[in-house]
């Protein structure tokens, strides 16, 4: 259901949650690293979601297989690199990607700003060798504290100029917004667009901050909008963009049936909404499946499904002249 005439793109993939079975265990044969399983197949169960988890923190273990085994720069490099494969097999025209360097570091105490270095190598040299237009988005994980995101900050700001956006995800619930004003004021001052995971674990009010205080032009799932219709019209007249990710909605719980997913809803209401996997490997997923999924299970038509890609373009972090670029591919 994916429209041939107008660019795919995605904007909220994590590049960190998105490491296939066969390379974990790869990486961990490579390194001496021991897991619970005999072989990739065996593996694949305990690093992807087979039904639905219990709540996003359930959902957010899954990834920490990935991670575990990420014990060099190389292996990082590794990664990233494999991210802008998976883009080509998705068909897919841009990709933004996003990390967290601690997440990426801390289990094998790498230098963070080494990982961010790493990352950024490995998406250039993808983007060369696929031919996939992409840009970082740096992730602050607020589930470590505002001390440890700061020194996250830290390490992508001495890359700055190869960081696109920044964002914070992980525990929305138990810390919110207002622990982070200081670092997204550094980050705007960078220069950086901001997005922010909100109305996932926690209600409208989360939105709200990630708006008004950490100067968000897009929200990620922004499931909680719903619940607030002077919200929704906030977000469609300032055009603020939501990145919907249905299938990763189910898998943490967020929603309970996919066939009443907020999606029609926020086009209904002019929000300029987008799909996107989120953990594509967790879920076990592409992009195509998920607009196989807006359109069969969600009940989108064609026509609502090429708004959703043309909403992608809109709102990703691109210039007036790298937009009108990727629409002159397709002609």
């Amino acid at each position: 259901m994916i429209n041939p005439n107008i660019p795919l793109v995605e904007l909220h993939r994590h590049l960190d949650g998105n490491i296939h079975p066969a390379t974990i265990w790869d990486l961990a044969q490579q390194y001496g690293i021991e897991l619970p399983a005999n072989s990739a197949a065996e593996l694949a169960p305990l690093t992807q979601v087979q039904d639905q988890t219990s709540d996003l923190l359930a959902f957010l273990q899954k990834l920490d297989y990935g991670v575990s085994v990420l014990a060099s720069l190389d292996a990082c490099r590794r990664i990233a690199f494999e991210n802008m494969r998976d883009a080509k097999a998705s068909k897919l025209d841009y990709v933004e990607l996003r990390f967290s360097p601690y997440y990426m570091a801390m289990n094998h105490n790498l230098d963070m700003a080494g990982v961010v270095d790493a990352v950024i190598d490995g998406v250039v040299a993808g983007a060369q060798q696929y031919g996939v237009k992409a840009k970082l988005i740096g992730i602050l994980s607020r589930t470590f504290g505002a001390e440890t995101c700061m020194k996250e900050l830290e390490a992508l700001l001495v890359h700055k100029d190869s960081i696109t956006a920044l964002d914070l995800a992980g525990d929305e619930l138990n810390f919110p917004a207002p622990l982070f004003e200081e670092h997204f004021k550094k980050g705007r001052e960078a220069g950086w667009h901001i997005t922010v995971h909100a109305g996932e674990a926690d209600g409208p009010e989360s939105v709200w901050n990630a708006i008004k205080l950490l100067g968000a032009k897009r929200i990620g799932h922004s499931f909680a909008t719903i619940d607030d219709p002077r919200l929704m019209e906030y977000m469609a007249k300032n055009e603020i963009a939501i990145e919907s990710c249905p299938t990763s909605n189910f898998h943490t719980n967020t929603i309970q049936d996919l066939t009443k997913h907020p999606l029609p809803v926020f086009l209904d209401n002019d929000i300029l909404v987008s799909i996107s996997t989120d953990d594509p490997a967790v879920s076990n997923i592409d992009l195509p499946h998920e607009y196989n999924v807006a359109h069969k299970t969600i009940g989108l038509t064609e026509a609502q499904l090429s708004q959703i890609q043309e909403n992608g373009i809109k709102s990703a972090f691109l210039s007036d002249s790298e937009r009108q670029e990727l629409w002159d591919s397709k002609k």
